[in-house]
């Protein structure tokens, strides 16, 4: 599988999981947490679907040489690896109430600022074949 194509594999996965992450919330979870842990959990489904959106556009990118590739690449990883671990600490800091959690989520805040460095540095670049 190309790139690309895993690329919006997982922008589809994140999307899909972020939209039931956003029910479970509104459905399950209201009056079983407190409103602040809520408000966590919510902050979470709602940064992993712009991730999500945000690593579709990298796959397009990629299919249409709009940026350096190497760049494109390393910023679509650290969009997954940071969209993973900033939510995905948000979620169980949330479920579990165990507040140590939410001291990973900036190690994935910290990718993902990563992951849109490397996209400005695509774009800044330009395409890594001559058109």
């Amino acid at each position: 599988m190309t790139l690309d194509r895993l690329f919006f594999a997982l922008a589809a996965l994140l999307g899909g999981t972020a939209v039931a992450a956003g029910a479970f919330a509104t459905h399950a979870l209201r009056g079983q947490i407190t409103p602040r842990l809520l408000e966590v959990f919510e902050t979470g489904s709602r940064y992993q679907m712009y991730h999500a959106l945000t690593l579709a556009v990298v796959a397009l990118a990629l299919r249409s040489s709009l940026g350096h590739a190497t760049w494109l690449v390393a910023g679509g990883w650290a969009l997954v690896v940071g969209t993973v671990i900033f939510s995905g600490s948000l979620y169980a800091l949330s479920l579990s109430g165990v507040g140590l959690l939410g001291a990973v989520a900036p190690l994935g805040g910290g990718a993902l600022i990563v992951g849109w460095g490397c996209l400005a540095v695509a774009a800044w670049l330009g395409s890594s074949s001559p058109t």
